[in-house]
């Protein structure tokens, strides 16, 4: 781990010395890189030092422990021991996870498809509930979002959502929420106490860039048009702006409401078809490449439970990785790095085994 460090920290130095050059400040494009590379150096650079600072701090401090005599003010030098090593246990976590190399489609935008599963009106408030999460977690990043579609449930929350999210990192740390997760709680509807069991299922589908854009045929498509309709079934709009796009070659169907205007609304469901279309297209090609081996596992399978939400016991549980972690009301408040920075690091390590022991 350290020789890898020394190399990037040299590669700092040499990127810090090409951004100054004139050739690189005339190309634009090589530019943009070096900048995106210098922001994901320097972050290294920042955690390598944090850690070593802490060591430093820690080793004097056991030091001192050895040779103090004063009790009391041996057990003050214990307390800050204990804070200087969860800090450095904290710091070291965060490094090791920076040490996932960048990908090129880390900061692509996405669009999540949230959906109630098993569970009824209480999968549907799950719904709502992740959808706040995912806007917070959002917000503490500096994401942005936009929503697509919407279908809301009688007794609150959402039958489906489907949103947009775009900023730095934003495919890196959200792609591994696509599957099944699992919510253990007592309903509010629920008079007797029990704790009852449903889901929802979570898609996360990349957007296409400019290289890889899909061309769609409108004569491949049947676009149907209706009035939108609100939880309960009843209209909330009297003009028929609502659109549902067929795409007739694959069967893959979109909907949009959300807008008055039935072009805003069009606009959207395109959005979301091309980039369905496109990911099941990427999806297709992958699962060639890598022959069904292991690093398609949690790549958006919805079939498979990723998590469990416990409320009761203000506990979730990432079954991918075998984490457990007792802070379920700050993650639903979208402290959600705990649980998403692991899982980057668990499928780099994943991805690394399987190209060095193909099947």
């Amino acid at each position: 781990m350290e020789v890898r460090i020394r190399k990037l920290l040299e590669r700092f130095e040499k990127v810090e010395e090409l951004l100054g050059s004139s050739e690189i400040l005339a190309d634009r494009e090589q530019y943009r890189a070096l900048t995106q590379e210098h922001y994901y150096l320097s972050q290294v650079k920042e955690k390598w030092e944090r850690c070593n600072k802490l060591q430093k701090q820690l080793e004097e401090n056991q030091a001192l422990v050895k040779e103090e005599k004063d009790l009391e003010f041996v057990a003050v030098i214990r307390e800050d021991i204990a804070q200087l090593e969860a800090a450095y246990q904290s710091e070291h976590h965060q490094l090791e996870t920076l040490l996932v190399p960048p990908d090129p489609r880390d900061s692509r935008n996405i669009i999540v498809e949230l959906r109630a599963g098993t569970g009824g009106d209480e999968a549907a408030i799950f719904v709502g509930d992740c959808l706040r999460m995912y806007r917070a977690y959002a917000d503490h990043k500096g994401w942005r979002y936009e929503t697509l579609s919407s279908a809301p449930s009688e007794l609150g929350g959402f039958k489906e959502y489907v949103m947009t999210f775009a900023g730095l990192n934003v495919f890196r740390l959200m792609q591994y929420e696509a599957g099944t997760h699992r919510v253990q709680r007592v309903p509010k509807t629920e008079t007797q106490g029990r704790v009852h069991t449903s889901a929802i299922t979570v898609a996360v589908l990349m957007e296409p860039d400019e290289h890889e854009k899909v061309v769609i045929d409108e004569r491949e498509l049947k676009i149907d048009t209706y009035r939108a309709s609100g939880a309960g079934g009843q209209h909330v709009n009297v003009t028929d702006s609502a659109v549902r796009i067929t795409h007739l070659p694959t069967g893959t169907v979109v909907t949009c409401q959300d807008e008055r205007s039935q072009h805003k609304n069009k606009d959207k469901a395109m959005r979301l078809l091309v980039a369905k279309i496109s990911e099941e297209k990427r999806r297709k090609a992958e699962m060639e490449m890598a022959e069904l081996r292991s690093t398609q596992v949690g790549s958006g399978d919805r079939s498979e439970r990723i998590r469990t939400y416990n409320f009761p016991q203000n506990r979730v549980t990432d079954h991918r990785i075998d984490l457990t972690l007792y802070k379920l009301d700050k993650i639903m408040e979208g402290e959600l790095d705990d649980l998403t920075e692991p899982l980057v690091k668990y499928f780099y390590q994943q991805q690394l085994a399987s190209d060095e022991n193909p099947r």
